[in-house]
């Protein structure tokens, strides 16, 4: 697979992927990371890409020439490009589905910008819109690196082991179940007696309530596209009941108890 950046800073992209795995991929060629430098299609001496932006306002835009010309030149390469996309914080929030799709690809193409973002008319040139999150950074490079690490972990051989990114949060629509090691307590601290067991049934069954009951608490909204079963249906019900039971205010629960007692007495 391969993935080519148009950035401002190829030395932003190519400092990281010259560590770990991502480096390791590249050299057993499982993927290609080719980054281009936008401003040598700036059409000035100084190479100059950017603009005040029509109306006023803060900041500089990038211009959409300078995009369009890059565009240009992607589209002749060899594989030619499967998809281009445009990181953007205005754009689909990445996802592990997302993710998955981009890594059935050939050739995918990321348009990293700066200063304002892209004129607007570069969203017209482009397949899609990528997004991270609701924030916005400095630049798209990070942007586009955590896509290319997120993708490439994915390809064959890219991992040790090939079950990984198939166990992991969002792999199963659920967040991981918790891990344990070394050393069995820790500041009081037990590792769960289910994982010391060896039976592997077991251990699978609580892993799948452990991810379940994690999701239930920290991302719910997972839930409804998680494919659950009616038994772990019927349990997300339980917990919603449970959590739906009105908690009695410690100094409350003393002037029940009291008022119990003195009930249970009976008249003086």
């Amino acid at each position: 697979m391969r993935f080519t950046v148009y950035t401002l800073f190829p030395g932003l992209i190519e400092s990281y992927l010259e560590e770990a795995l991502l480096a390791r991929a590249r050299r057993a060629g499982i993927v290609e990371v080719v980054t281009r430098d936008m401003r040598r299609f700036a059409g000035n001496r100084t190479g100059r890409v950017d603009d005040a932006p029509y109306g006023g306002g803060a900041g500089m835009v990038m211009r959409v020439d300078v995009a369009a010309a890059a565009l240009a030149e992607a589209r002749l390469d060899t594989p030619p490009p499967s998809t281009t996309v445009l990181l953007s914080p205005a754009g689909e929030r990445l996802t592990q589905a997302t993710v998955s799709e981009l890594a059935t690809l050939e050739h995918v193409v990321l348009m990293s910008g700066r200063y304002e973002g892209f004129d607007a008319r570069v969203e017209g040139l482009v397949d899609r819109e990528i997004s991270l999150g609701d924030f916005v950074l400095m630049g798209g490079e990070l942007p586009a690196l955590v896509l290319i690490e997120a993708v490439t972990r994915l390809l064959p051989g890219a991992l040790g082991d090939e079950d990984s990114h198939r166990q992991e949060s969002f792999a199963t629509g659920l967040l991981d179940y918790p891990e344990y090691s070394r050393p069995p307590v820790f500041d009081g601290v037990p590792v769960p007696d289910t994982l010391l067991s060896g039976h592997h049934a077991k251990v699978a069954s609580w892993r799948r309530l452990s991810a379940l009951r994690r999701t239930y608490e920290r991302r719910p909204d997972l839930l409804p596209a998680a494919g659950l079963s009616d038994e772990e249906l019927a349990l997300v019900a339980s917990w919603e009941r449970e959590d739906a039971q009105p908690t009695v205010p410690d100094d409350d629960t003393d002037r029940v108890a009291t008022a119990t007692r003195h009930d249970d007495a009976g008249p003086d």
